[in-house]
């Protein structure tokens, strides 16, 4: 809105989870957009599980959540998620609309979330272990390389090479990372830094908390001293 006050071009975008759209917070968003004629761009990502529920949990299997934009009096456009040229098309088109004062846009992205939502998560135990086999629109990246290919702009041995540069560069950038200290490893932050800057005046609660800190610390250390030298 700051953008739009000041008649510049900027637009916003987020993306969430077709789960998510069920959320008040949802609602209060599109409202304020809808009512504003905000410049921004609002994408549900329909990967057809919200963690462990499917989609139709949060009403996706009355109507189609970009249908949820129409109700509201903004845009509302349903597109298929896993081709990058549609994606891209419509988002395009969106983008050109909040640029020229034509208001916001839902955009629903229909796709499939092949692995689990979360290191937490197992999606074996609430859909079968091959079910993203049968998702009939494809993987998005070989979809996109097949039609370059198709069109003589792209070839498998082109893909193979970015392939192998795109790994190389995960690779550098995460020994880069990991020489900063990881969460096993140090560096460490002082632990006695969590009682800082929260108090003007040092309350005497947390006065005893550090000392019993420097206290355990310091018993820590004789005992990993004393099973070296044992």
């Amino acid at each position: 809105m700051a953008a739009a006050i000041r008649n510049e071009d900027h637009i916003a975008c987020t993306w969430i989870g077709e789960g998510s759209s069920a959320e008040a917070d949802f609602h209060h968003g599109i409202i304020f957009a809808a009512v504003h004629q905000a410049p921004v761009i609002m994408n549900i990502v329909n990967n057809q599980w919200a963690i462990s529920t499917f989609q139709g949990t949060a009403g996706g299997e009355q109507r189609s959540f970009a249908a949820r934009g129409p109700g509201y009096g903004i845009a509302g456009i349903r597109v298929d998620g896993n081709d990058f040229l549609a994606v891209y098309s419509v988002t395009q088109w969106a983008a050109q609309r909040a640029r020229t004062g034509g208001g916001p846009t839902l955009i629903e992205l229909v796709t499939y979330r092949a692995s689990a939502h979360s290191t937490s998560d197992d999606p074996s135990r609430y859909r079968p272990k091959d079910d993203y086999e049968h998702w009939p629109l494809g993987d998005p990246v070989d979809r996109l390389k097949n039609h370059l290919i198709a069109r003589g702009e792209w070839s498998e041995k082109q893909h193979k090479e970015l392939h192998a540069e795109l790994d190389a560069q995960v690779v550098t950038a995460w020994k880069e990372a990991v020489s900063f200290g990881a969460l096993n490893e140090g560096p460490r932050l002082d632990r006695h830094l969590m009682f800082e800057d929260v108090y003007k005046e040092f309350p005497e609660n947390l006065r005893r908390q550090s000392e019993q800190l420097a206290e355990e610390i310091k018993l820590n250390a004789e005992l990993g001293l004393a099973a070296k030298v044992d």
